[in-house]
């Protein structure tokens, strides 16, 4: 079994893959789409790696404000979850992302990546954050279990 962490954005979806045992995430891609509302392609790319990778469950990143309240933004992750569901038949687990871009460019930067280089792979790396931050809630839970 495996989880899909996905970083969903304007106009990108960052996609880490956990590791079998569920310990590890580790980005695999960047989904781009010419426009926002446009989300065919982007679904069948995911429909794609969940059976490449033998996915069974997906973890969204929601976008919450700072402040803990829901903006337009939380608002189209939901709708996108909701798609998600549909079309993939998985559950979708919703968790707190803020601050994972920019833990994701604070890596990068420390990594000594190029500003270049760190635009293209952040999507990517924000969703290893959830998606790790998603594989370290669960394992605790299991522990304690």
């Amino acid at each position: 079994m495996r989880i899909m962490g996905l970083d969903f954005g304007s106009k990108t979806v960052g996609v880490a893959i956990s590791d079998e045992l569920l310990l590890t995430a580790q980005g695999k891609e960047v989904i781009r789409r010419q426009e926002e509302n446009k989300l065919r392609r982007t679904l069948a790319r995911i429909e794609e790696l969940i059976v490449e990778y033998q996915v069974e469950e997906i973890v969204l990143g929601l976008p919450k404000n700072m402040n803990n309240t829901e903006g337009e933004r939380v608002k189209l992750t939901m709708e996108f979850k909701d798609k998600l569901e549909r079309r993939t038949g998985l559950p979708v687990h919703m968790w707190d992302e803020r601050l994972t871009t920019v833990a994701a460019d604070r890596a990068m930067i420390e990594a000594g990546m190029r500003r270049e280089d760190r635009k293209e792979q952040v999507d990517k790396i924000a969703a290893v954050f959830i998606l790790q931050g998603y594989l370290d809630m669960r394992g605790i839970r299991e522990k304690q279990d």
